[in-house]
């Protein structure tokens, strides 16, 4: 038995030393996998996961070109393919638009959707050679529908999400999936300091919306209703599943504003569907 054989996939997982990431990964080797679990620190993700066969533990920094090269050749070099890709490091910004500094915006882009970019890039050629594989954008809840105090982190999930719809259009005829997935509020530490960096500058006359959404951050933090392991089980039936969707909302929290957006949508389309139909040139 090679090994390639003796796992029933091979899945590459970034941000996987702690967290939804390192929950999928544990999720995905019981269920007999290889994982190629990918962090900035790679002692975190032995610590965590420890010497479980089939895992890799790789350094890679997502916007650091030289890692993600490194890491998959060392990957393609372990396993010889790769046949699911979960990009899922990341981090969150809590402020309002006029609040947020172009460093931390810089800085948010450059891991939310440049590092997104990256992986996949890399990785598609061994998938497009394979004619097989399936590639998973984590998303958000707020990459379906933004809100006052996290505009700039939902701007780079929308951009994530418009990603995932062209690559699932592209890479289909291939036999490549694509999907996002958009969690709602799960109870994870992304409400920590650790995985969310706040806004220094304060205007006051956004209390009462970016600022009410910071207390209520503070206040969620390690309440929210999603149960994490329950999200990296959902992975697992999502990556099995024969016919898998462009998108894939988890929480129930995500299922309502979904559907509160989709209701606003279709009542504002109404309501304006004079003026929008009356620029096209007459017939």
């Amino acid at each position: 038995m090679t090994i390639q054989s003796a796992y029933k996939r091979v899945w590459l997982i970034t941000g996987a030393s702690r967290g939804i990431g390192a929950l999928i990964a544990e999720a995905a080797l019981k269920d007999g996998n290889a994982v190629i679990a990918a962090g900035r620190n790679t002692d975190a993700i032995t610590e965590r996961l420890g010497n479980a066969p089939g895992l890799l533990a790789v350094k890679l920094d997502v916007t650091d070109k030289a890692q993600i090269d490194a890491a998959i050749e060392l990957a393609i070099n372990t396993f010889g393919r790769i046949d699911v890709l979960i990009n899922n490091a990341g981090f969150g910004l809590l402020g309002a638009v006029e609040e947020t500094s172009k460093h931390d915006m810089r800085r948010l882009f450059d891991t939310n959707v440049f590092g997104v970019m990256n992986v996949t890039q890399a990785v598609l050629p061994h998938m497009r050679a394979q004619r097989s594989g399936h590639v998973i954008n984590i998303s958000s809840i707020g990459g379906y529908r933004s809100a006052a105090g996290f505009g700039v982190y939902c701007a780079t999930k929308f951009a994530v999400e418009g990603l995932t719809e062209a690559l699932h259009d592209e890479l289909k005829p291939l036999g490549i999936h694509a999907t996002v997935v958009e969690p709602g509020y799960f109870r994870t530490d992304f409400l920590d300091a650790s995985s969310l960096v706040k806004s220094e500058r304060i205007i006051d006359d956004y209390d009462a919306t970016s600022g009410a959404v910071r207390r209520f951050a503070a206040g969620l933090n390690h309440q929210q209703p999603g149960d994490p392991v329950r999200l990296a089980t959902a992975m697992v039936t999502l990556v099995d599943a024969p016919k898998p969707p462009l998108r894939l909302a988890l929480g129930t929290d995500t299922l309502a504003a979904i559907a509160e957006k989709n209701a606003y949508v279709e009542q504002e389309t109404q309501a304006w569907a004079e003026l929008s139909a009356s620029t096209d040139f007459p017939k």
